[in-house]
C-alpha cells in the first residue's frame, strides 16, 4: 500500500511510518523536519499552508499510481486556562489540528475518488469526548476533528472510502515538549501546578508509541470501520462510558478527584 503519514519527525508518526515500512509498505511522511530513515521518504511540509500540502501530494503522484492510505497524525498539545488562552494561541491550535487534517483529507480525495478505494484515519483523542481541565481547546480542537469525520464518512463512501477517527490515551513521546502553554494567571496557578504534574505524570507512563502502531496496523486490515475507535490504557478509556452513563455533577467530581482538584 502507499501510505501517508503526516506529523513524521518524532514519537507516533515517526514510530509508525518506520513500523509500515518495514513492512514492506510505501510510506510518505509529511513533516516540517526532513528526517532521515530507510524506511520511509521526508516530503518536508507545513501542513497548515495548503500550498505546501497540494505540492507533497503532487510528489507523491510523480512516483506512485494510487494513495491507499492517510493517517491525520500532525497536532499539537495546548494547556492553561480557558480565560487565559489567547486568540492566537486558539487558533494556532486549531489550524493544526483542524485546519492541515481537512486540508490533508481534501489534497487526497480526488485520488481516491477516481480509485474508489481508500482509507483515511483522523488521530484524535479521548479528551476529545470531554472538557478536560485546563485542556479545554484542546478537547475542543479534537472534538471537531471528530465531528468533521462523522461528516465526511458520509459524503465519501459513494466512492468505497473509509473514513475514521482513532481516539488515543496518554502516549509516551514528547508531546509535553512542544505544547502551546498559556501563560497562567495568579487566580488559576496553584490548580493549575497541580494538574499539570498530573498531567505529564500520565504521558511519562503512557503506552508505548509501538503499541500504537500495531494497532493501527490491525486497524487497516479490516474490512469496515466503525466511525470510532478507541486505544488506551482502561483507566482512560473508561472515562467515556462513565460520561455517558453518569450524571454530570457526578462525573465532574470523579474527574476532580483524578485531576487531583478536591
Amino acid at each position: 500500500m502507499t501510505i501517508l503519514i503526516t506529523g513524521t519527525s518524532a514519537g507516533i508518526g515517526f514510530t509508525l511510518a518506520e513500523y509500515l515500512g518495514k513492512k514492506g509498505h510505501t510510506v510518505f511522511g509529511l513533516s516540517r523536519k526532513n528526517i532521515e530513515s530507510n524506511y520511509f521518504k521526508t516530503i518536508p511540509t507545513d501542513i497548515t499552508d495548503n500550498a505546501q500540502v497540494q505540492n507533497a501530494i503532487a510528489k507523491v503522484l510523480k512516483t506512485e499510481t494510487r494513495i491507499d492510505v492517510l493517517i491525520n497524525n500532525a497536532g499539537m498539545g495546548m494547556v492553561g486556562a480557558v480565560e487565559d488562552s489567547t486568540q492566537e494561541e486558539i487558533l494556532k491550535l486549531f489550524n493544526l489540528n483542524l485546519v492541515g487534517s481537512v486540508q490533508m483529507m481534501t489534497a487526497v480525495l480526488p485520488k481516491m475518488r477516481e480509485q474508489k478505494l481508500g482509507k483515511i484515519i483522523n488521530i484524535s483523542s479521548i479528551g476529545s469526548e470531554m472538557g478536560l481541565p485546563f485542556r479545554g481547546f484542546y478537547s475542543a480542537s479534537k472534538s471537531a476533528l471528530d465531528k468533521v469525520t462523522e461528516a465526511i464518512r458520509y459524503e465519501v463512501s459513494l466512492w468505497n472510502i473509509q473514513v475514521c477517527t482513532l481516539h488515543l490515551g496518554d502516549i509516551k513521546t514528547n508531546i509535553a515538549e512542544n505544547r502551546v502553554k498559556t501563560k497562567v494567571s495568579e487566580p488559576y496557578q496553584k490548580t493549575f501546578n497541580k494538574v499539570y504534574a498530573i498531567m505529564n505524570s500520565h504521558v511519562d507512563d503512557g503506552t508505548e508509541p509501538i503499541e500504537v502502531a500495531e494497532y493501527i496496523e490491525k486497524l487497516l486490515a479490516k474490512k469496515s470501520w466503525k466511525a470510532h475507535f478507541y486505544f488506551g490504557k482502561f483507566g482512560q478509556k473508561i472515562g467515556i462510558p462513565l460520561k455517558w452513563i453518569l450524571p454530570q455533577n457526578l462525573y465532574e467530581n470523579l474527574m476532580r478527584k483524578y485531576n487531583h482538584m478536591d
